[in-house]
């Protein structure tokens, strides 16, 4: 049997590879410097290679509308496209009144404001129905009818903006104002918002 000595190439390596066992701190401390290590590796190859994805096809460039349509020389950067918009936001077009439109708002304030004592919420919703739109009435079932300050319609609606798809009304009542917005819908004009003017 072979003698073991502090000499020579085997008391070497048995030095490297006992080294992390001596004690927890040499094993973390090899542990940290073989991540460490991995991580040196994985940011400097692909670096030293190069991107290995730039073999493939050219991207398809989009070029700018408002940009020269000649080709870009050699050397000079193409210019940056631009971000804005170049087609103006379309505006609401501003139109006559629907008659249709205000005889909704009307109809729609007196049911609205038609609430006699003992009627359930349920009840007075399903006056407002034929005259709401089913998006909206769903915010309306928040309101208790017996909360509602006025009992009738006191005169003819009022037009404050009037568009082609939509008209905005104010229609007295014997407590405040309602701004009472009407949409054209496939179904009629019919109402999707209100608010209690002073």
């Amino acid at each position: 049997m072979p003698i073991r000595t502090n000499r020579g190439r085997a008391a070497v390596y048995r030095r490297i590879w006992g080294f992390p066992l001596r004690s927890p701190a040499h094993l973390v401390g090899t542990a940290v410097a073989v991540i460490a290590l991995i991580v040196a590796i994985g940011i400097v190859v692909p670096q030293l290679l190069g991107n290995p994805n730039r073999s493939g096809p050219e991207p398809v460039r989009i070029q700018d509308p408002g940009a020269s349509s000649s080709p870009t020389s050699a050397g000079s950067s193409p210019a940056p496209m631009s971000t804005r918009l170049t087609a103006p936001l379309l505006q609401p077009t501003s139109a006559v009144p629907d008659p249709a439109a205000l005889q909704t708002a009307k109809q729609w304030a007196t049911a609205w404001a038609t609430h006699p004592a003992g009627m359930t919420t349920a009840q007075w919703l399903e006056g407002l129905r034929p005259l709401t739109t089913e998006e909206y009435l769903p915010e309306m079932s928040t309101v208790d009818p017996a909360n509602i300050p006025a009992t009738r319609v006191t005169g003819e609606p009022t037009v404050t903006k009037s568009y082609t798809s939509s008209v905005e009304v104010l229609v007295p009542t014997d407590g405040p104002k309602l701004s009472i917005t009407v949409a054209k819908t496939p179904s009629g004009w019919l109402v999707t918002g209100y608010d209690q003017a002073s």
